[in-house]
C-alpha cells in the first residue's frame, strides 16, 4: 500500500506505537525485515523512557531495541536504513534533550552498528533525531556532526514552526 501511494519510507518501532499500542521487539523486527524485502526504506526508532535515562540504563536500553530489531538482517539488508534515535523522556515532557545528550547516543548507535555490521555501514548510515525537535533547539542539535538530520513530529504540523526548523538545518 506504501508503494502504490507513491512512498517509499516507512518510519518503525516509533515510541507512541511501542508505548501506547504496545508493539514488541519481535513485531518491530518482523516489520524492519519486511520493509527491507518490500524495497522500502525504513526509519527505525529507538530510545529510552526517563526512568531508563534515570536508572542509568539508557544506552543497555537501545542496545536491546537495536539488538532485537537487527537481528539475523545484514549489512547489505541495512544499507539504506535509517535509525531515529526518539528519546522519549523528550517528547511532550517539557524536557528537553540537549545536543550534548543527542551526540552522546549516537554515537553509542555508531558504535553498535560498527561492532554487529562494520565501521563502512556505521559511517554511512544515517542516524536522525527525533526527540521534540523545534525551531529553538534544531540549529544546535543539527549543527553536530553525528546528527545526521531530525524526524520531526508534531512541529511538522505547523507552517512556521517547521520553516523554522528547515531554515535551521541551513
Amino acid at each position: 500500500m506504501i508503494h502504490e501511494a507513491g512512498g517509499t519510507l516507512v518510519i518503525i518501532g516509533h515510541s507512541e506505537r511501542r508505548h501506547v499500542l504496545g508493539e514488541s521487539n519481535d513485531v518491530i523486527a518482523d516489520k524492519l525485515s519486511a520493509a527491507i524485502a518490500s524495497g522500502l526504506v525504513p526509519v527505525l526508532c529507538v530510545g529510552e523512557k526517563l526512568e531508563h535515562r534515570e536508572a542509568g540504563k539508557a544506552e543497555s536500553y537501545v542496545e536491546e531495541q537495536l539488538s532485537s530489531a537487527l537481528k539475523g538482517l545484514s549489512a547489505s539488508d541495512l544499507d539504506k536504513t535509517i535509525i531515529a534515535y526518539e528519546p522519549v523522556w523528550a517528547i511532550g515532557t517539557g524536557k528537553t534533550a540537549t545536543p550534548e545528550d543527542a551526540v552522546e547516543m549516537h554515537r553509542f548507535i555508531r558504535r553498535f552498528v560498527t561492532r554487529q555490521f562494520g565501521s563502512e555501514l556505521a559511517q554511512t548510515m544515517r542516524i536522525l533525531y527525533g526527540g521534540s525537535v523545534k525551531p529553538e533547539n534544531a540549529a544546535g542539535l543539527l549543527g553536530e556532526e553525528e546528527i545526521d538530520g531530525a524526524l520531526v513530529g508534531g512541529a511538522s504540523l505547523e507552517l512556521d514552526s517547521f520553516l523554522g526548523i528547515a531554515r535551521a538545518a541551513g
